[in-house]
């Protein structure tokens, strides 16, 4: 942006970049959300968006391992109803959030009759917006992420590929990435 800005003024300017400014960015749709009620920092895990909903978490499954879930939107949450077997009418009551905590623990104790895998076989490939929780070393396998190319190995070590991508130039990873200390020499 600086860059551009002195093409077309003919002046620099200093770029501050701060982590947590960009953190605080990330937390604007919650900053919204409390301004309308929708978001109650004093009561975690009750919210929409951070485990109080029973569509809208992580849940463990019979081999120990997770899946998420997203159904916040209609079309989502009914396709979710479907495929995790919950016809009972107490199941659309979505957005009541007194009902909640009871939908939650009966939604929980669903996805810990199934292994992840079992679940993946349902729910991916769907509208559920579903995902399991893989480790490091299954992302890079998962075959989503082999497709785009997402991880790549330089030297036996496995690591991300740079991102953003960009169509016309392309940056290359040339080695592995450095341990504490390797270049101190060089860089002083």
């Amino acid at each position: 942006c600086a860059l551009l800005e002195a093409q077309r003024s003919g002046a620099g300017q200093v770029v501050d970049t701060a982590m947590v400014d960009g953190a605080a960015v990330l937390m604007s749709m919650f900053w919204a959300f409390r301004t309308i009620g929708m978001f109650d920092e004093t009561q975690p895990g009750t919210n929409l968006l951070d485990t109080g909903a029973h569509f809208y978490d992580v849940f463990e499954c019979a081999d120990g391992k997770y899946v998420s879930l997203g159904s916040i939107e209609p079309q989502f949450y009914a396709e979710l109803r479907q495929l995790a077997g919950l016809g009972d009418a107490k199941w659309d009551a979505q957005l009541d959030t007194a009902a909640w905590p009871d939908l939650k623990a009966e939604i929980a104790a669903i996805f810990k009759q199934k292994t992840r895998d079992e679940w993946c076989a349902i729910m991916e490939h769907t509208d559920v917006c579903f995902a399991p929780v893989l480790t490091m070393s299954e992302a890079a396998e998962h075959p989503h992420n082999v497709e785009r190319g997402t991880f790549i190995e330089v030297a036996g070590t496995k690591q991300p590929a740079p991102a953003p991508r960009f169509s016309r130039t392309r940056p290359e990873v040339t080695m592995a990435p450095a341990h504490p200390g390797q270049h101190s020499r060089a860089v002083l």
